[in-house]
């Protein structure tokens, strides 16, 4: 028997982890302690024209704070970014199969 059978045989099913999960979820000496993970800010300079604009649309959107204002434009460029990144890459790998 070749290492990836022995692996392979070796691996739980998800039904099997299922089963052990709710065997083990109300045993607190089956679980490791809590662990708390923080999320690590980050600053960004931006110049005051730009800073006053960014306040005055996300006043304009009603949004509670300039921060939460980027977040969320910062998020939807990203969409369109990823979009049209695969968009061409989808187009380039056509035009390479020809």
């Amino acid at each position: 028997m070749n290492r990836n059978n022995e692996m392979n045989d070796s691996l739980l099913s998800e039904e099997e982890i299922d089963q052990i999960v709710e065997q083990q979820a109300n045993d607190e000496s089956a679980w490791e302690s809590s662990i708390f993970v923080q999320k690590n800010s980050t600053s960004v300079f931006l110049p005051s024209e730009v800073a006053t604009k960014a306040v005055f649309f996300a006043n304009l959107h009603r949004e509670p704070s300039v921060e939460t204002w980027l977040i969320r434009v910062i998020q939807e460029r990203i969409q369109l970014e990823e979009a049209a990144f695969l968009q061409i890459k989808g187009e380039l790998v056509k035009d390479s199969s020809k």
